[in-house]
């Protein structure tokens, strides 16, 4: 039997700190999506009008969400459960008589939620710069769903594994947002050159964006299928690696 009541405190009380902070919660994250629609829009799109029949400001709305929902799910989760292990408060956590599912179930959750509101509110503030069309809105809200517990999984391992805040803020300057610009956020790989196209279907965020701009527009550099079987990979590796992590103590322990 899953602890309810644990989970809810451990979701509220992450939850209460998001409001707490709204400015850097929400606000900010908003304000940054629209100076890149409005810089990206205006500078390129003046000189590419439309991709694959869809206006250029439109084709980089769902590239625009996935930038602003993986860094904040990454960077939600990993203070999440960074911040109880640097005060100590996580070794009451972990005394507790709550499994690693119900810590899980808390941190990542709040998480996710918090991602999936920016989401939501960044897809209404695009609607008063262009008009949208979502042709497949179940798919659309399935696959935001799961790029919000996917990558805050991902910052739940983070949070883990960081000893420091510069560790904690490595892989997500490093790693995270480099991959996103790469991953066609702003362009269709079929843009670039065949040996270019090959390298960037390594790269996982590929196929998020990928099967989330189909579920907009029907465009998509790979298929649907194929989008929603690699992230729901991504996110049975990630449960892996926390289930193994728990089960060893690393960086709990110490």
């Amino acid at each position: 039997m899953i602890n309810t009541h644990a989970v809810r405190i451990i979701y509220k009380h992450e939850m209460l700190r998001a409001w707490q902070s709204v400015m850097q919660s929400f606000v900010s994250p908003i304000i940054s999506t629209v100076l890149y629609f409005v810089v990206f829009g205006s500078a390129i799109g003046g000189r590419i009008e439309t991709v694959e029949d869809v206006s250029y400001g439109a084709f980089i709305v769902p590239g625009l969400m996935m930038l602003a929902l993986l860094t904040q799910s990454v960077a939600n989760a990993s203070f999440g459960i960074y911040f109880p292990r640097f005060t100590g408060t996580i070794y009451e956590v972990l005394s507790a008589p709550i499994s690693f599912i119900e810590i899980l179930l808390g941190y990542v959750g709040a998480a996710a939620t918090k991602s999936f509101l920016i989401g939501v509110i960044i897809l209404l503030t695009a609607g008063f710069f262009v008009e949208l069309n979502i042709s497949h809105p179940l798919w659309m809200f399935g696959f935001l769903v799961l790029t919000c517990i996917s990558f805050s999984l991902l910052g739940f391992i983070i949070g883990l594994w960081a000893d420091d805040f510069e560790k904690l803020q490595l892989i997500p300057m490093l790693v995270i947002t480099p991959l996103v610009f790469l991953g066609g956020s702003f362009y269709t790989i079929d843009m670039l050159p065949p040996a270019w196209q090959t390298v960037s279907l390594f790269n996982p965020v590929v196929y998020l964006v990928s099967g989330f701009r189909w579920s907009f527009y029907e465009v998509a550099d790979v298929q649907v299928e194929t989008s929603l079987f690699m992230v729901l990979l991504f996110t049975a590796i990630c449960l892996l690696i926390i289930w193994a992590i728990f089960k060893t103590g690393y960086r709990l322990k110490q």
